[in-house]
């Protein structure tokens, strides 16, 4: 006998699948659940065997369906009539739903209740979705996830050179901040960050209306460029719940490519202070997770290279199968070390597909800043030839634009307003 939870949220194929399943003769309706924390508070009761619920039922993320699996409940969603068969493929792989019955085929709901999870399931029949590891790469861009160890060896400065290189290409980019110890994208670009994208981007992907309302998410930079702004306070990060920067992030890439600026630390915390709430540092594993390829920044001086040591040992149970490129920050000759020497380290430590040296070039950075621009907009300078280069090899075949001086500018600038160019 299978006990069944039923949470539609007002759906119109509640009834109908309440009739359904009480016309089974293997199969008992324990509970017609209001909501989802309804429905997880009956599951914990450790009655019931299977939950069937709507795969737009407001609250209904990952952490809500571990709560499930973790209480021996088996997840088994209805897909609304008129949803598109992908993006209801794409939720519910990224919030662990393996099994789908569509609405406008609800007399299968009972069979792919009763079915055993390893059973084989026949042609035509509700079955469990590919793991997302295993789905086809979706066509548009790549993420590229930019990471380094603690220290300040110029993540962020990395990440917003980055995109603002490949935008310059008139490549569709987006840059997103996920550094769970508190972003500084916004600050970086002179950005009125006065809602903070990626908690609405969070929000949006829990109630499954991410796709639709992504637009909603960004702030425009120019024509090609777009910002998903980072936690206005490093203790937010604790509203970031499972699977919502995986969701973005798929979502980005969709439309283009996608620079992530990510944490320094890759601890995996259990977050036990906050129940069943992702670590902290999850933030930042699940961008190296969902990254087409991973650059590692760190300093050529000596404590630098030493961090960029370790972080490149730690980085081999994380990043799997996606290639790495490591670039050296802030060379200088008073170091009295060459870029051979460096290579000779880096190489005993991992194998990368590319080392990358970027020169020290204070100057040029603190214009940037004090201005709220990206190393594009304040002219030709060192810093951004070598960046430059870094993206000939992220994007070959790309040509770069010409100079930035003449774009149109589409963010409120921290003093107010653009002053003229």
């Amino acid at each position: 006998m299978v006990v069944v939870l039923i949470v539609a949220a007002g759906a119109a194929w509640e009834s109908r699948a309440v009739q359904l399943l009480d016309g089974h003769p293997a199969i008992v309706v324990l509970k017609r659940c209001v909501d989802v924390d309804d429905l997880l508070a009956a599951a914990s009761a450790g009655q019931a065997g299977v939950a069937v619920l709507g795969l737009d039922a407001p609250g209904l993320d990952l952490t809500a369906t571990e709560h499930l699996r973790r209480h021996g409940v088996r997840p088994v969603a209805v897909v609304p009539s008129g949803a598109s068969p992908e993006a209801a493929r794409l939720r519910a792989s990224r919030i662990g739903l393996p099994v789908l019955v569509d609405e406008s085929e609800l007399d299968s709901l009972p069979a792919a209740v009763v079915a055993q999870p390893d059973e084989p399931v026949a042609p035509g029949e509700p079955g469990e979705l590919d793991q997302p590891h295993a789905a086809e790469p979706v066509a548009g861009g790549r993420v590229i996830a930019v990471w380094g160890p603690g220290g300040a060896p110029g993540r962020t400065t990395l990440a917003t050179g980055l995109a603002a290189e490949l935008a310059r290409r008139r490549l569709r980019t987006l840059l997103v901040d996920a550094d769970p110890y508190g972003g500084a994208v916004a600050q970086q670009l002179g950005v009125l960050d006065e809602v903070s994208g990626l908690l609405a981007a969070a929000r949006l992907a829990a109630s499954g209306q991410l796709g639709e309302r992504f637009a909603t998410v960004q702030r425009g930079i120019d024509g090609h460029l777009s910002v998903i702004t980072g936690l206005p306070r490093p203790d937010r990060w604790t509203e970031i719940r499972a699977g919502a920067l995986e969701h973005t992030l798929e979502t980005a890439r969709e439309h283009g490519q996608v620079v992530v600026d990510t944490g320094f630390s890759l601890e995996d915390d259990p977050g036990s202070d906050f129940g069943s709430r992702p670590g902290r540092n999850q933030m930042t594993l699940a961008a190296l997770e969902v990254a087409d390829e991973v650059v590692v920044v760190g300093n050529a001086d000596p404590v630098g290279l030493s961090r960029l040591a370790r972080g490149l040992v730690d980085l081999r149970d994380v990043i799997g199968v996606a290639p790495l490129r490591v670039v050296v920050n802030r060379m200088r000759p008073t170091l009295g070390w060459s870029e051979k020497d460096i290579a000779g380290m880096v190489e005993g430590f991992a194998r990368v597909s590319g080392l990358h040296f970027l020169p020290d070039d204070r100057a040029t950075v603190d214009r940037a800043l004090v201005a709220g621009r990206t190393l594009t907009e304040v002219g030709d300078s060192p810093l951004a030839r070598g960046i430059a280069g870094l993206v000939d090899e992220l994007a070959p075949g790309t040509a770069a634009a010409p100079a930035a001086g003449g774009r149109v500018r589409l963010r409120q600038r921290t003093a107010g307003r653009a002053r003229p160019r």
